[in-house]
């Protein structure tokens, strides 16, 4: 069974990767190295804690990004991804393609005048065969 980690070791690890994240490393002694040197921790044991947890949110971060943790790093992908434009318009189609059966569906609504709805070649049905 694991420990629970503390809102102290959580909060403060979260703090160093905001501040400190491009120092950062996947290794425990890098981090404690770092966490010892860019913080005042009171006892030697908390120290590790914090280090230890900024290794495990580390790893995480790597896989995608953590709730509760914003770096400029971060900000910046998801800036980008908010702004992709896709070059061809799924809403803009030249044809849509339905039965006949959508077709009289449409044309019972009064959307019949719609020039892009295009009737497809209704494929013969398959009998329904039993496997024995």
């Amino acid at each position: 069974m694991g420990r629970v980690r503390t809102k102290t070791t959580k909060r403060a690890s979260r703090v160093v990767i905001e501040k400190y994240y491009p120092r950062l490393t996947l290794d425990f002694q890098t981090n404690k190295r770092i966490v010892d040197e860019v913080a005042i921790i009171a006892s030697k044991r908390l120290r590790n804690k914090i280090a230890g947890y900024t290794t495990h949110l580390m790893k995480r971060i790597q896989r995608g990004p953590v709730r509760g943790i914003s770096f400029k790093l971060q900000e910046e992908e998801r800036e980008r991804k908010d702004q992709y434009v896709p070059e061809v318009s799924e809403l803009e189609k030249d044809k849509i393609n339905v039965d006949q059966d959508t077709k009289d569906m449409l044309k019972a609504l009064g959307y019949d005048s719609i020039p892009t709805v295009v009737v497809a070649a209704s494929r013969p049905e398959r009998p329904f065969r039993y496997r024995h």
